[in-house]
């Protein structure tokens, strides 16, 4: 499918109900990836997600010397991954210094976590993605590195060059990470490798994300790294071995958000099998927010279930911390019948899109009444109608357009393949959840 081709959004004719599982969190892949990279032996990933993000996190690693043996997928999507380390890094080229080039698409946690990385190898390794890619803030990681002491060349946006020379001395950093939460991960997962460790302090406003940063505390700990936070804002990690570990990747509750959401569209029923009792991943948030929108939700050994009766309500919340959700969330504020207000998610217009602006254009395209706010929407009721939703290649802005289409007869999506970056097989699942009893 062309990427300016536009997918007819299938709409419910009856209440869904369907037992869903979803593949494995991207976010925590990614992180697995990184710490299997850096660790001190081979280690083994289970049940990752294999989807375009993923994929390129794995050839990034690849191109500074780390060795991966990816399995066959599961009929999920998931993948196992065998992973031999990044060796001791010398040049070996005598009178010519070494280069190599990392494609990091439209992804954040390639484009951010890797640099980090690169210094500690003996090599010039430069940076570039899609165009998009180019448009989203890098400086946070490009000047912490500089104030290491590592060699780049290029700006504060992609494309850049790490001259790396095979060692960090480490030390402390200051950086502004109200942009990102991947700015703090970033400089986190590798810290542990750099000679004196890693003194992070934040001088910005507030950080998005917090559970993403959760996680990569979580993780590293799991490694044997520990994370101390000796004042707010304030992260350390030592030096010290990253050990290597096997671990199984939960799925990626984010990625649940539109096949819950399809429960509340319909007045249907949708399980995700697998929830975990307790995680750092910022979907759980989803338990909370879609019963504030007027679902019943239960976990059991089934999984988490949302049953919805009524119509679904209005919202005001601050979504700072998930601001990944904002999508579903919006489109099934969309179809609410009341107002929402969705707020503390200014960051999101440096995502792969201006997903406020999107979101806003997008929803009124179709009669809707949204409006943008210093750092968030308001999103009013009001009757849509069929019409064309544009995702300006970003994944969960084509799920949304998805969710839409479940009440509104006659939404075309726009270049629904974006999805395959962290959910591939997307229109497949969707279709399947329209089978009344069928696992998706």
């Amino acid at each position: 499918m062309s990427p300016h081709d536009f997918w007819p959004a299938p709409t419910a004719s009856a209440p869904v109900r369907a037992s869903v599982r979803v593949p494995g969190s991207k976010s925590a892949t990614n992180r697995a990836l990184v710490l299997a990279a850096l660790c001190d032996g081979p280690s083994l990933i289970r049940e990752a997600l294999d989807a375009r993000d993923t994929r390129l996190m794995i050839k990034a690693l690849e191109a500074l010397g780390a060795d991966f043996d990816v399995s066959q997928p599961s009929p999920v999507g998931n993948i196992d991954i065998a992973c031999t380390p990044i060796p001791p890094h010398t040049n070996e080229h005598e009178g010519q210094r070494a280069a190599t080039h990392v494609d990091v698409g439209l992804a954040g946690t390639v484009m951010r976590f890797v640099p980090p990385m690169a210094a500690l190898i003996d090599a010039d390794v430069r940076f570039d993605g899609d165009e998009g890619a180019r448009a989203r803030p890098m400086s946070a990681i490009t000047d912490a590195l500089r104030a290491l002491g590592v060699a780049l060349d290029g700006g504060s946006t992609l494309p850049f060059t790490v001259r790396g020379d095979g060692r960090v001395a480490g030390g402390e950093v200051a950086i502004d990470a109200s942009g990102s939460s991947q700015f703090v991960s970033a400089l986190l997962l590798s810290g542990a490798r750099y000679e004196h460790g890693l003194t992070i302090r934040h001088t910005g406003a507030s950080v998005p994300s917090q559970p993403h940063i959760d996680m990569t505390i979580a993780m590293l700990a799991e490694h044997g790294v520990a994370v101390t936070t000796p004042q707010p804002n304030t992260w350390h990690v030592g030096s010290q071995p990253i050990n290597a570990v096997d671990c199984t990747i939960e799925p990626d509750l984010s990625n649940a958000a539109p096949f819950l959401a399809a429960a509340l569209v319909t007045k249907g029923s949708v399980t995700i099998a697998d929830w975990p009792t307790r995680t750092t991943q910022p979907g759980d948030w989803l338990r909370d927010l879609l019963q504030q929108m007027g679902a019943v939700i239960t976990l059991d050994h089934h999984g988490l279930t949302a049953t919805m009766h009524d119509e679904i309500l209005g919202i005001d919340v601050d979504l700072h911390d998930v601001g990944e959700l904002t999508p579903s969330i919006a489109a099934l504020a969309a179809l609410a019948s009341t107002p929402s207000h969705l707020h503390g998610i200014s960051h999101l217009r440096g995502h792969e899109t201006d997903r406020l602006k999107a979101l806003v254009h997008e929803i009124n395209h179709l009669g809707g009444d949204a409006t943008e706010t210093p750092d968030g929407l308001r999103i009013r009721p009001t009757m849509l109608h069929a019409g064309r939703f544009s995702t300006y290649h970003d994944h969960r802005m084509a799920t949304a357009g998805a969710i839409i289409g479940l009440r509104v007869h006659g939404i075309s999506v726009e270049n629904i393949d974006t999805t395959a970056k962290t959910l591939p097989g997307f229109p497949d699942r969707w279709h399947s959840l329209l089978s009344t009893h069928e696992d998706s």
